[in-house]
């Protein structure tokens, strides 16, 4: 009896005791979003990896900080940006058109400049022509106000860069104030604009900024600094935040809460429509024309006008003579025409006629103003953690190498000094060449150092690398958690050393950490797949004027 007691006692206990367990594995993840759980899956799982890798710390050394490329302003050559449409006869204008209006042979203002050339105009006994080159607004404010290249004529898309040349004390006259129509906005999902419109009955700017404030959406922009949809938009936060000076403190301290609310600063609208499709965001800036000419987003999303009207003003530059102004006057004139005017409205131009600016009237030294004020707030109330991944492998070595340690050293100069940077490079191995530090004097001399230092020899274990830079981000994380993590990797994209993009693919996407590859005579479709990952984005260092390009980069990322 004793015996059957005690052998019932255990088989109770082995039950309890099971059930204990049960519940405790059951109930361990109460509480823990989706997000949560795949986070310390993907750490756990990155530290399988770690463990496989063989890694080096280099020794550091302070280096001199060349100072004098931060001096000069890199702008890529013209050459990067050739005629849309080429000048058919010896005398003929220079126009620089806004990405919106001239991008492509078969955009609207190509077209009009082919058949306007077709037409064999003439200027009393002489043939003239017009060429186009198609070059964002402000990349042409720069080439123009540094005197590096002047058109004839300017067409950015808004008056908002007249107001810069202004500002900036450049002499220009104002041709006509508007050839065609556009607006600045966002598209939008459908559910989240009837969300918005239900409880705040509107969808202006300060509705959708209260809507971003108050958790019941996401909307990303493009760089301020080099994209005129991003900025427009942001023109018009500032002014949400604050209508009688949106650069006041109250506007500051909500830009910033804002800021924290937005995943990202987009380096081309490409990356807001994939994040859009995703689910990332709610919204993007845009402007109307795109979103028409675009049938994914006409067809799924909604368009809500916002900010400064977008209406292609056209101004002459520097002394022009007589014929060069009769030719002016002839091409607008034929731009203005109502046939030209139809094919604009074809083409997604000349629509929302209705829609009117009516907030802060900004000048030029304001919009300069802002401009800086978003560069040194972009990342809100967090800062900024950022670990550069550089290949020295074999391969990079002569022209490829050469690019990388400019590209790092261009990049060194925008680099605030409140950001944390690390550096891994990697050849057969992965080496921690720097430590992640605040980029103060000493750490910049650090990185300065480690750059001239690299030599290129051997394999190339890129994946080994991310993953060894994904550790130190994490690190850094655990030591600051309002920090905003980001990768850098500069390689030819060629791995053939340790792990795989397999295995490293879920890893990443669930640290949620966005890694830009920057590519030297890469295989950029393997960096464009580690890119897509989370929503980051992928540069051709041989197809783009690559020390420009990674300043518009870095300036819209750290």
């Amino acid at each position: 009896m004793e015996k059957k007691t005690t052998g019932i006692l255990v088989v109770l206990a082995v039950i309890v005791f099971g059930l204990i367990f049960t519940i405790i594995n059951l109930t361990k993840n109460v509480g823990k979003t989706t997000t949560t759980l795949d986070m310390e899956k993907s750490q756990k799982r990155l530290e399988e990896l770690y463990r496989d890798i063989m890694v080096k710390n280099l020794p550091i050394q302070r280096g001199a900080i060349d100072t004098e490329s931060e001096q000069i302003a890199i702008l890529p050559d013209i050459s990067e940006y050739p005629f849309t449409v080429n000048p058919v006869t010896d005398s003929f204008i220079t126009i620089y058109a806004s990405s919106d209006m001239a991008t492509g042979e078969d955009s609207w203002l190509s077209q009009m400049a082919k058949e306007f050339n077709q037409s064999n105009p003439r200027v009393g006994e002489t043939p003239v022509s017009v060429g186009i080159r198609t070059i964002p607004s402000n990349l042409a404010a720069d080439f123009i106000t540094t005197e590096k290249y002047t058109p004839d004529i300017y067409m950015p898309a808004s008056e908002i860069y007249g107001m810069m040349l202004d500002a900036k004390e450049k002499k220009y006259q104002t041709i006509d104030e508007s050839v065609l129509k556009n607006v600045t906005g966002i598209v939008i999902t459908k559910k989240v604009k009837d969300s918005i419109q239900a409880k705040y009955k509107n969808t202006d700017a300060e509705t959708i900024a209260n809507a971003v404030l108050n958790g019941e959406c996401v909307i990303g922009y493009t760089n301020p600094l080099s994209d005129e949809d991003g900025l427009n938009y942001f023109l018009s936060i500032l002014n949400a935040f604050d209508n009688q000076y949106p650069l006041s403190d109250t506007a500051v301290s909500k830009l910033r809460l804002y800021q924290d609310k937005t995943p990202y600063v987009s380096y081309h609208p490409e990356q807001l429509q994939d994040s859009i499709r995703n689910g990332t965001i709610d919204g993007f800036a845009s402007n109307y024309q795109y979103y028409y000419t675009t049938p994914s987003l006409r067809n799924n999303y909604e368009f809500i006008p916002l900010g400064i009207r977008q209406d292609h003003p056209v101004y002459a530059l520097g002394e022009l003579t007589n014929l060069k102004s009769e030719i002016i006057k002839q091409f607008v004139t034929y731009l203005k025409s109502p046939a030209s005017q139809t094919k604009a409205s074809n083409s997604g131009f000349n629509a929302n006629d209705e829609y009117a600016y009516r907030g802060f009237q900004y000048d030029g030294l304001t919009v300069l103003d802002a401009q800086s004020l978003w560069k040194k707030e972009k990342n809100g109330s967090s800062d900024l953690t950022a670990v550069f991944v550089a290949d020295i492998s074999g391969s990079m070595e002569g022209s490829p190498l050469l690019k990388l340690k400019a590209s790092l050293n261009r990049a060194a100069s925008f680099i605030d000094e409140n950001t944390n940077v690390g550096l891994v490079t990697f050849a057969d191995t992965v080496n921690i060449a720097l430590p992640i530090a605040k980029f103060d004097t000493i750490q910049r001399s650090y990185f300065s150092n480690a750059v001239k230092s690299m030599r290129a020899s051997g394999g190339t274990a890129m994946f080994d690398a991310i993953i060894v830079a994904e550790r130190m981000l994490l690190q850094k994380q655990q030591e600051n958690p309002n920090t905003r993590l980001m990768m850098f990797v500069l390689t030819d994209g060629v791995n053939n050393r340790g792990h795989e993009f397999e295995d490293i693919e879920d890893v990443t996407r669930g640290l949620r950490i966005p890694v830009y590859t920057i590519g030297y005579n890469a295989e950029i479709d393997i960096l464009e797949e580690v890119s897509a990952i989370n929503e980051a984005s992928t540069m051709d260092a041989d197809s783009d004027n690559v020390i420009y390009k990674l300043e518009s980069l870095f300036n819209a990322e750290m």
